[in-house]
């Protein structure tokens, strides 16, 4: 328990903008798991910092990633505030069969391209994992804008893994971040769950 506080203290102290960018990105995911509005503007600050942090790693799927986060977070801010009936806010739904026939595919494809670009095209670390993952994020993320239940489900497993890689490429914050972000995924799961049957009952 000593050697591993230790070796969470020294990547603190190693990169301290990963530390600010990991700070935000607790507090975002822990008011989604609330469905508080205010996990949009925290999540804006969280991938513009990690943008830098990415790009200092030679991640380059996941860089480009936080663009993409970056206008998903605009959108799912607009989406939580006015996206329900009537301009309301937006109710925790279910993933719909047709949505889950749509998003295979895309995340199937979108990894195998973009896996390969990578691939070919720069000296990216661990190319297609961090393509899948990205894609996949990306997807999740949509989803999350879209407050449907699963997108937790797909976040504990992308969560697993990202902590491994992270852990690889001697990230040691944001591999104890998304340690936090899967134990915040189990929650949500939960707490939306629990949210859609409460809504689905009445």
């Amino acid at each position: 328990m000593a050697a591993t506080l230790e070796w969470i203290i020294a990547g603190l102290a190693a990169n301290p903008l990963e530390t600010v960018a990991a700070a935000f990105g607790i507090v975002s995911v822990w008011l989604s798991t609330r469905e508080h509005i205010a996990s949009w503007p925290t999540a804006i600050v969280n991938v513009a910092l990690y943008f830098i942090v990415f790009q200092r790693a030679r991640l380059y799927a996941d860089m480009g990633l936080q663009v993409v986060y970056l206008v998903l977070s605009i959108y799912g801010w607009y989406e939580w505030k006015f996206g329900g009936e009537g301009r309301t806010e937006l109710p925790v739904s279910r993933t719909t069969r047709a949505q889950a026939l749509v998003l295979a595919p895309i995340g199937i494809v979108g990894s195998l391209a973009l896996g390969l670009l990578l691939a070919r095209t720069t000296d990216a670390s661990l190319p297609w994992v961090d393509s899948a993952l990205a894609v996949t994020s990306l997807l999740a993320q949509w989803m999350m804008t879209r407050k449907l239940v699963e997108n937790w489900a797909v976040w504990i497993v992308l969560d697993v893994v990202y902590v491994a890689m992270f852990l690889s490429k001697g990230l040691h914050v944001t591999a104890a971040l998304y340690a936090i972000f899967l134990l915040l995924a189990m929650k949500g799961l939960v707490d939306w769950r629990r949210s859609w049957l409460a809504r689905a009952s009445s």
